[in-house]
Formats: structure tokens, sequence, C-alpha cells
């Protein structure tokens, strides 16, 4: 015999079986969120079937409704859909012409009976450029917004220095600012 004392086989560390109440419990949770899930799969369903929800016994004007729904609504009452998405695109001139043509042409405005947008540039040499770039910026435009929204693309140059009007002012002339655009 040796002189060390023997030693207990240590318990392997298991995790304990689930017992049957364990089990029970388990099924019980998973079986409850199953039901809210239906439920409320089905009251999605109730709703939209008698129009949303409702201020009364009857479905009228005064029912509440989702945001996206009602600003929908007013620009279809209104007629200002096409004025909505022109005003989209000119939040996201950078991803549509591109952030280096972006950083020297600005939208200004569009006018929506002649189905004009007006851009402007900050030198005469972007102004060309996006002169030639024109019919395909505005193929582009088109079929973001639909076709025909924007039928001529105007572009500007810089705006030349304020015009002063005074004494020495020779007869005939524009001033300063008949070099510019």
């Amino acid at each position: 015999m040796s002189d060390t004392p023997a030693q207990a086989p240590e318990p392997s560390k298991k995790t304990p079986e689930p017992s049957g109440v364990d089990l029970a419990r388990v099924a019980l949770r998973a079986a409850k969120e199953q039901a809210r899930a239906r439920g409320d799969a089905a009251q999605q369903k109730k709703q939209a079937r008698r129009g949303g929800l409702r201020s009364g016994a009857r479905a009228d004007g005064r029912d509440p409704m989702a945001l996206g729904a009602a600003i929908n609504r007013l620009l279809t009452e209104r007629g200002w859909e096409t004025p909505a998405a022109v005003g989209g695109v000119m939040g996201r001139w950078p991803q549509i012409v591109g952030e280096d043509l972006a950083k020297h042409c600005v939208p200004q405005r569009y006018d929506e009976d002649e189905r004009v947008l007006t851009v402007q540039c900050d030198s005469t040499a972007w102004a060309t450029q996006l002169r030639l770039l024109a019919p395909q910026l505005v193929a582009r435009l088109n079929e973001d917004l639909g076709h025909g929204t924007v039928r001529l693309l105007k572009v500007q140059g810089p705006g030349g220095p304020a015009r002063r009007y005074g004494p020495l002012r020779a007869p005939g002339s524009t001033g300063p600012g008949d070099t510019y655009g």
C-alpha cells in the first residue's frame, strides 16, 4: 500500500437533466408566446378589415390614421406629389449627380408648370460641364421621378458682383455684370 490517501473520483460537472415540471414550464411559455403572436396578427387583420382604428361606431374622417398615410393623403388631396418628389431629389442631389458635381452645382428651384429644374454652378467651367451632361441628368431624374417630370435643365453660371449704379456710369453700359454668365 502506498502512503498517499486514496482520492475519491470527482463528480462530473454535468448540467442536471430538466425534470418534467421544468419541461412543462418551458412548453407553457412557448405556447403562450405563440398564442400572443397569433392574437396580435388576428387583431391587425381585424383592424385592417374594418379600416383601422375608429373614433366611433362607424368610420368617418375623424378617425386616427398612421402618420405616413396622413401625409400621403394630404399630398394627394392638394396635388403636391410632383413638388414633393422633386424636393426629395433636391435632398438627394449628391447621390443623383455624384459628389464631385454636387460640390459645384446646386439645384435652386423647380417650375412645375414648365417642368424646368434650375441649377446654379459656382463657376462657368462647371456650368459648361453641366450643360454637356444635361440630357443624361434629365433622363436620370425622369427615371427617378416618373417620365416627363423634368423636361429641361436650366443651368446658371455664377452670379457676378453686385451692380453699383452711380454718377460715373457710362451711358448704355449694363455695369460690371455684363461679362458674367
